[in-house]
């Protein structure tokens, strides 16, 4: 009887110490084991840090899909919450697509950021020069785009000027996507390349407030937002994808612009009624549409073997 108890009390002791040790080391950078649990329906190719690696071709291809259509792919599948509107953009006109790692920022707490500063220097080996808010921007790469919840702060929360504007763009060939500022829009601007979603642009530093994670879930406005998700950015809103959905995503909403293409050019043509084309289709209108992609007037968004695999695994 003592001997089980003396087991159960050392279990326990265990459980908990290792709980307490955990607590006590919490990284300000996430682990690949964590982004891994976060992004595990995942199946394909990951980064060192556990980001899913999705294709660049992908990415270029995903360029081209409105935001209504990749809104209304992922509002099918239950993901409701992955838009944000609203947005100051640089070069309004230019899409950008990219691979996420995000960052978190708080109200300055000077206790928390010590912590912080001592995790992230002494245990995490990040540079002890300049703001932590370097700190997300020394882990990019080729094609990853910077998002940060700097909580809606204008002035006294620009979290970069045009020297850290030019060192993400040297990583990542992208730009940011900030719920927050930034400074020096002027200097940004000459950045060939780089381009931002703000909430806003101040000339002032960054004070009271604090990087607390890096790679860790975040809140950008409306939506939920993972480390490793997929950015569609455009001049009317952003959306946050889901790795593992992004492949279906494209080509699904690929599929639903050309339908829209062949039912805007037949209705032009008068040859069916707008009920017919708004309508599910009939066997006769399914065969046309069939027989136009076969003589598509310009080069197919996707390969053949994509788009019959597609119209295999669906009913229409």
């Amino acid at each position: 009887m003592k001997h089980t108890r003396f087991i159960r009390l050392l279990v326990l002791n265990l459980l908990f110490g290792g709980v307490a040790t955990q607590a006590f080391s919490q990284n300000v950078g996430a682990s690949p084991d964590y982004i891994k649990a976060l992004t595990s329906e995942w199946t394909g190719e990951r980064f060192p840090d556990g980001r899913p690696k999705v294709s660049d071709s992908i990415l270029e291809r995903l360029k081209k899909i409105s935001i209504e259509e990749a809104w209304g792919v992922l509002r099918n599948k239950g993901f409701q919450n992955q838009y944000e509107g609203d947005w100051q953009i640089m070069l309004p006109d230019e899409a950008m697509t990219g691979r996420v790692v995000t960052a978190q920022y708080m109200p300055l707490r000077p206790d928390y950021q010590k912590q912080v500063t001592e995790q992230g220097v002494g245990k995490e080996g990040r540079s002890p020069k300049g703001g932590t808010n370097s700190w997300p921007i020394d882990i990019l790469t080729n094609g990853d785009v910077y998002v940060a919840d700097g909580y809606g702060k204008i002035a006294d929360g620009t979290l970069i000027g045009d020297n850290l504007g030019n060192s993400i763009y040297a990583k990542s060939k992208r730009g940011v996507i900030f719920y927050g500022s930034v400074r020096d829009q002027e200097g940004l601007s000459e950045i060939d390349g780089f381009n931002a979603w703000m909430k806003g642009q101040d000339p002032s530093y960054i004070q009271q407030m604090m990087l607390s994670a890096i790679n860790t879930p975040i809140r950008v406005g409306r939506a939920t937002v993972l480390p490793g998700d997929v950015v569609l950015a455009k001049k009317y809103g952003v959306i946050f994808i889901p790795a593992y959905l992004v492949e279906d995503l494209v080509i699904t909403s690929e599929v639903t612009g050309l339908r829209d293409e062949f039912g805007h050019l037949r209705l032009r043509e008068g040859k069916y009624l707008a009920g017919q084309i708004d309508s599910e289709w009939t066997d006769e209108i399914k065969k046309d549409f069939l027989s136009w992609l076969e003589n598509y007037p310009g080069k197919l968004p996707m390969s053949k073997a994509e788009l019959d695999n597609y119209f295999k695994e669906r009913n229409w």
